[in-house]
């Protein structure tokens, strides 16, 4: 009898060699249930600090702290078992030098088991990004719209719409690349100004609210699935669940109040002696 064979892990030379090819499909995950869902159709799970938005009820991913990400980086690899996993190092566990940035980095790989680090990347962090990937870990850049960075921008704010903040973040993608990094998410960006970095760097680009050029798309999948009341203009729904789950509470709450849950069907039933 042959052994059961688990599937092939998608590693980092894997998403490097799409490049230019089938695009990536990337999604973030943030529990192991819907990372067992979602793993097996696609090719990258990002463990984003939007967990602090999406499941802690944070007005921003500035909360979020490396605890937070370790805890929920070994839920979602507990998960997946397909796609390549990668956490983000939340704000203030990198920037104030390369060596608190690898231990921040070795801690969270050693702790979950995932494959890469993200963090969001510019001229100034390619030293921290290249002393990483000289230490064996692989780095995920994010350049264009950073939300860690939305204090700074007083918010949410697209980029790349100006001569200067184009030249800003095509310098971003070419320093993160330059650096090390295996694949670079380009967010919030005019779309032109995502194809043209996509063509500039020799990594894949991974896209959110930037462009069909890019070399794969990622969402949070939350809002994909409709659970928020209002997304990004960049997201397409697929699903509306939190009107489903909505109903359904509401549809329980009714069966509790008229006693006609549990019923039957719900409750045990003494054993007959003998």
């Amino acid at each position: 009898m042959s052994k059961h064979l688990a599937p092939k892990r998608v590693t980092v030379p894997d998403i490097v060699a799409r490049k230019g090819r089938e695009p990536l499909v990337c999604l973030t995950a943030y529990t192991t249930p819907m990372a067992a869902l979602l793993d097996p159709y696609v090719d990258l799970l990002l463990v984003g600090d939007s967990v602090g938005m999406v499941l802690h009820g944070l007005p921003t991913p500035v909360g979020v702290t490396l605890e937070m990400m370790i805890l929920h980086g070994q839920a979602v690899m507990r998960g997946a078992s397909h796609a390549l996993v990668a956490v983000d190092l939340p704000f203030g566990s990198f920037e104030e030098s390369p060596e608190v940035a690898f231990r921040s980095a070795a801690r969270v790989l050693r702790k979950t088991g995932a494959q890469a680090v993200k963090i969001e990347t510019s001229e100034a962090m390619a030293a921290t990004v290249a002393y990483l990937v000289q230490r064996g870990v692989p780095v995920l850049g994010h350049v264009g719209l950073r939300p860690q960075s939305v204090n700074l921008d007083g918010g949410f704010k697209a980029k790349g719409r100006s001569p200067g903040e184009r030249e800003r973040v095509m310098a971003e993608a070419r320093a993160t690349e330059e650096a090390g990094a295996f694949a670079i998410v380009v967010e919030g960006v005019a779309e032109d100004l995502a194809a043209d970095v996509t063509r500039a760097v020799r990594v894949p680009t991974i896209g959110i609210g930037a462009s069909a050029a890019c070399d794969g798309q990622i969402l949070v999948t939350d809002d994909l699935l409709g659970m928020a009341e209002q997304t990004p203009r960049f997201v397409r729904r697929y699903a509306a669940l939190a009107p489903q789950i909505a109903e359904a509470a509401r549809a329980y709450a009714n069966d509790v109040r008229a006693r006609s849950f549990p019923g039957q069907a719900e409750v045990y039933a003494l054993r007959p002696r003998g």
